[in-house]
């Protein structure tokens, strides 16, 4: 373990975003991922379209806002990893276990969430090769079904992933995480304008895009905001460390509430941005709005073979679904990574690459819980699945439960006032607002969710 020398001396050399745009563009990564591209869409699909999206964005703005910001104001005010950030704020008390929660949150999820990373990158890899052309959707179906559940090529590309991944979290905050967002969004976004401008083009642009905006409440149903609050929350990577530790390498002229609008805002787009571009295709080529998690690799692929030039849309689609899991990815990676370093004897790099090694081993085991470890359950689940729930079901609403309740009603008011740095004749009004946000409405919705994801 480290002697206090060596852990003054590596608190004191932690490293920060170099920039404004930086901090933007690494942030939006950490929270734009697979929860934007893959399972809004679905989500909307199966929760009425316009309506359920009218409840989404109500969500974002008093729980999503709210949410991030609290997690930026524990992060920047103390300038430390997602344990030691509640050691400093709140000494000799059990409030860093919700680091240690988050921490651990962080490496569930990579052990499976890597295995789904190398799905993205296979597919690319085939997109590219013009092997997701001329089959019907059973063949594609049949396709992935068959790929997921070999013994070893899944695992292959997962390793990949983690070499890529961990390479650039080694290189620290400025020059891996900064440098590599500050490349990766920017592409991100141009393939998502190109892809969302080529939707405008397709036979049933109309009507895809008119169930996506245009609102019939009758066919939203009340649990639809429970979902809305659960999507809002796995879509912001709110709970697990990641925004914590992010906005600990966040100096002090960082704005927090432009910064959090800000994110989610993007977060928001590109979620709204992915539905712009799978509704007009589904609608134009016969698929259903709803058809869940399966859409982007057993129904996507048939609805792209279709179009003009469909193996181009298949590269884009692909590359712009690895990058934006590779990114949240990064970030995850960046909260167990960032604990390991600061509290042990070990250099960043070394770090890095005992959690990648740690995250393979665990990730061997999710990717074969879809062929020859499938009949392996646990609670009646698959080990994959199970990752799955305990991370998205428990870890997650329980740390930002315990997050809101922290700042709402433990942290001092006067580092809630000093990091919200509010300019308004009447600041003092917005901070009691959102001390009150954080102390009742947000640990209420999240409490519910969790309700809702256990028992509903």
């Amino acid at each position: 373990m480290l002697n206090n020398n060596t852990f003054d001396m590596k608190s004191e050399n932690r490293g920060s975003f170099s920039s404004k745009i930086g901090v933007i563009l690494a942030t939006v990564g950490t929270a734009v991922g697979l929860g934007n591209v893959w399972r809004f869409p679905y989500v909307v699909g199966e929760n009425g379209g316009g309506a359920f999206l009218f409840v989404y964005i109500l969500s974002l703005i008093l729980l999503g806002i709210p949410g991030v910001v609290a997690e930026f104001i524990v992060g920047r005010h103390s300038q430390a990893n997602a344990v030691d950030s509640f050691k400093k704020l709140a000494p000799k008390t059990k409030w860093h276990w919700i680091g240690y929660s988050g921490v651990l949150a962080g490496f569930l999820i990579m052990g499976y969430y890597a295995v789904v990373v190398g799905w993205t990158l296979e597919y690319l890899i085939q997109a590219i090769a013009g092997n997701l052309s001329n089959m019907t959707t059973a063949q594609y179906g049949e396709m992935f079904d068959q790929f997921a559940s070999h013994p070893y090529l899944p695992l292959i590309w997962m390793v990949i992933v983690m070499f890529i991944n961990t390479v650039i979290v080694a290189r620290g905050v400025s020059g891996g995480i900064e440098k590599a967002s500050n490349i990766l969004m920017p592409i991100f976004f141009v393939i998502m304008l190109i892809m969302v401008v080529n939707s405008f083009f397709l036979p049933a642009a109309k009507e895809g895009l008119l169930y996506l905006f245009k609102p019939d409440f009758s066919q939203l149903k009340p649990v639809a905001i429970l979902i809305a609050m659960g999507q809002t929350f796995f879509s912001l990577s709110l709970g697990m460390g990641c925004l914590i530790t992010y906005s600990s390498y966040f100096k002090k002229d960082v704005n927090l509430p432009k910064t959090a609008a800000q994110v989610v805002g993007i977060d928001s787009l590109v979620a709204l941005l992915s539905a712009m571009i799978i509704f007009p295709a589904v609608f134009s080529f016969g698929m259903a709005p709803e058809q869940g998690p399966s859409l982007v690799f057993k129904v996507l692929p048939n609805v792209f073979q279709q179009m003009p030039v469909g193996t181009l849309w298949s590269i884009l689609f692909y590359a712009l679904l690895f990058i934006a899991a590779l990114t949240s990815l990064i970030s995850l990676h960046e909260v167990v990574t960032a604990y390991l370093y600061e509290n042990t004897s070990l250099s960043r790099k070394k770090s890095a690459c005992l959690v990648a090694g740690m995250v393979v081993l665990l990730g061997v085991f999710a990717s074969l819980s879809f062929g020859v470890l499938s009949d392996v359950k646990i609670f009646g689940k698959t080990i994959f699945d199970l990752l799955d729930f305990v991370t998205a079901s428990i870890l997650l609403p329980v740390g930002g439960f315990f997050i809101s309740i922290f700042v709402g009603w433990y942290l001092d008011k006067r580092i809630i006032a000093t990091e919200l740095r509010i300019k308004h004749p009447k600041a003092h009004l917005f901070v009691k607002g959102y001390i009150y946000l954080m102390r009742i409405f947000v640990p209420t919705c999240i409490f519910a969710v969790f309700l809702f994801s256990m028992f509903g």
